[in-house]
């Protein structure tokens, strides 16, 4: 089953995005109290969804947000994390959660971006078999110090 996640998931979704970042070899996640201000309160700034067992145990989730393409003229869906646990990958989890993520989206998303670890050939693998290409682009992040001397320009 997939849902919706709620404010009560939090735990979890943090403990799959950690599980996520550790297999990528990244940092520690943001603490329960940030995802659960940034995601649950009065402006949410992402959505997640969980797959679940028949027992309620957490099998994967996936985090997304709306995208907006000036060359399309189109809004997207834009996947900030997917994740499945190492016990239950094969089963279609990841593609049940990107159809899941695209039906519960409400902004007529007409594309799908996501990143991809580049050293994760599995994923790498499982979006090319799902008709995922590349962008032709590298993503670019400026934090920090970075962000400061923006904000002062």
């Amino acid at each position: 089953m997939i849902r919706p996640a709620g404010p009560g998931d939090v735990g979890v979704l943090r403990r799959l995005l950690q599980a996520l970042s550790d297999q990528d070899g990244g940092p520690a996640v943001a603490p329960e109290a940030a995802l659960l201000a940034h995601g649950f309160g009065a402006r949410p700034l992402y959505r997640a969804l969980l797959a679940e067992d028949a027992g309620g145990e957490a099998l994967g989730t996936i985090v997304f947000f709306p995208d907006f393409s000036t060359h399309r003229g189109e809004p997207g869906l834009f996947v900030q994390d997917i994740y499945v646990v190492p016990a239950a990958r094969g089963r279609g989890l990841g593609r049940a959660l990107l159809g899941a993520a695209l039906r519960a989206q409400d902004w007529g998303a007409a594309y799908v971006t996501l990143g991809v670890e580049p050293a994760n050939a599995a994923a790498r693998r499982f979006y090319a078999r799902e008709g995922f290409r590349p962008r032709g682009y590298d993503f670019l992040i400026a934090d920090g110090p970075a962000l400061e001397r923006l904000m002062t320009a």
